[in-house]
């Protein structure tokens, strides 16, 4: 990029421009094009003692005008005025479902899960209400770490009978499964700033800022494009993986294909990005203690996002969440584009595949996110060219497999927890020699399963013959 008094980057393909108006949410209808109403002051009386001055009950644009001004109050991060608010509304228009759904949607959007109970949930009537007061409520619960009246919730969304629902619905009823799975065992996974129960496991996000295959190569010069200033950021989230049978014996065992594909993803998509001319991109892991991976069984919730946010040097401008599954031999993966800014969900992208349709759909999906983010390459001589191995699918896995054991290396996670299995390493060894990207990941990969004893890959694989492969060669040792 150009110095810092260069215009800023356009606005990816789909997005909204920075000075566009938002368009309404639709789990939380928009109060933002009402004006306020003035209010007229009584006079006073001529006669001490003051007579108390009543607040005007809200009605129709009033309604909209104050429930704007609670949201000023929170990004304000004035909860009491906001909440003071929020009870003059519903006293009086406690009964509309658009109150409920932006009462709920604002309060989940900055955090306040709690209040979300607290205010809706002894108001909520699916019948009357429809299911977006009652999936922000669900969220909340969620959030708050309460599967059993989250399930309740569910219950009474699916009597609802809404068709295009009901693969969400479904995900929710996997995540308060996988929820009252952990709780039954006396283990409950919350992020690492909140609580401080003994039975609470402490999450920390670890964060990914390169390349994998680029760490211990950084002696070569001009193998990454230079960036520049005023460059968009964007953070990709560590997958959830749905539908886990018993996630607290899962959380302690070595990695398994969904573990690294969940880690995979998010580091192939943001390693892509980082090679777009107007990205800076990232990925997100979770971790517990040292110990073992931090099992994600439900997708971030916008609290999450927004802990992310606040804890990123030079903050984020969007943020990828999402999760994925494996259902009778079948995956699928959704992708979530979350803008910072306005705390909106902005585009979803899924895929789905068999494995033997994996590759295509990898391809698909990488084609679909370039285009809609606007990637725009390098000139050539501005880093390595980014061309990763057409196999995709195993490419991705062994970006999930190559940060586990580059972790090991940072004593991140311990011996115990290194793995490679052998038909991993067969593939990876297949993918090298066609791809200088694949070739710098496969070196990386042999040199720390050296260093941990692992024998699945017992022998440097035929590399693609570049001048970067050589000198990648020649850093590694090999």
């Amino acid at each position: 990029m150009g110095p810092s008094d260069s215009p800023p980057p356009p606005e990816p393909a789909g997005l909204p421009p920075a000075d566009a108006p938002e368009p309404p949410a639709p789990e939380t209808p928009s109060a933002s094009a009402t004006p306020s109403v003035p209010e007229t002051p009584l006079p006073a009386p001529e006669t001490p003692p003051p007579a108390p001055v009543l607040t005007p009950a809200p009605t129709g644009a009033g309604v909209l005008a104050r429930l704007k001004q609670a949201r000023d109050e929170l990004e304000l991060k004035n909860l009491a005025g906001a909440m003071a608010i929020y009870e003059e509304v519903l006293a009086h228009a406690g009964d509309r479902a658009d109150v409920l759904a932006t009462v709920s949607g604002d309060l989940g959007v900055t955090g306040h899960a709690p209040k979300i109970v607290e205010l809706i949930a002894p108001r909520y009537d699916a019948q009357r209400h429809g299911p977006a007061p009652g999936i922000n409520l669900l969220q909340a619960y969620l959030a708050i770490r309460e599967p059993e009246p989250a399930q309740h919730v569910l219950d009474l969304l699916f009597t609802l009978n809404r068709p295009e629902l009901h693969d969400r619905l479904l995900g929710f009823s996997n995540v308060i499964a996988d929820m009252m799975l952990l709780k039954e065992e006396g283990l409950d996974v919350v992020p690492a700033e909140t609580g401080s129960e003994d039975n609470v496991v402490r999450i920390d996000l670890a964060s990914i800022s390169k390349p994998l295959w680029y760490y211990g190569l950084e002696s070569i010069p001009d193998l990454l494009p230079p960036k520049g200033s005023r460059l968009r950021r964007v953070a990709f989230g560590q997958l959830a993986v749905l539908g886990l049978k018993d996630p607290g014996a899962i959380l302690r065992q070595p990695e398994d294909e969904l573990g690294r594909l969940s880690r995979g993803i998010p580091l192939w998509l943001a390693e892509m990005l980082g090679f777009s001319t107007n990205y800076i991109a990232t990925s997100a892991v979770a971790t517990i203690r040292r110990e073992h991976y931090g099992l994600v069984g439900a997708e971030w919730s916008p609290d999450h996002i927004r802990q992310l946010v606040d804890s990123t040097e030079g903050g984020i401008d969007y943020v990828f969440t999402g999760a994925v599954r494996q259902l009778h031999g079948d995956y699928e993966v959704v992708l979530r584009l979350w803008e910072v800014k306005k705390f909106r969900e902005r585009k979803a992208f899924t895929a789905r595949w068999t494995p033997a349709t994996a590759d295509q759909a990898f391809g698909q999906l990488q084609a679909q996110l370039r285009a809609f983010m606007e990637f725009t390459p390098y000139p050539a001589g501005q880093g390595v060219v980014y061309a990763p191995p057409t196999q995709l699918r195993d490419y991705v896995e062994a970006l999930g497999a190559a940060l586990t054991l580059f972790f090991g290396e940072k004593q991140v996670l311990p011996p115990t927890q290194m793995v490679l299995p052998a038909e991993l390493a067969a593939r990876v060894a297949a993918l090298a020699g066609g791809s200088e990207i694949g070739s710098l990941l496969a070196l990386g990969l042999h040199a720390r399963a050296g260093r941990f004893g692992l024998t699945t890959l017992p022998a440097l694989p035929v590399l693609a013959d570049t001048p970067v492969v050589a000198q990648a060669r020649q850093a590694w040792g090999a």
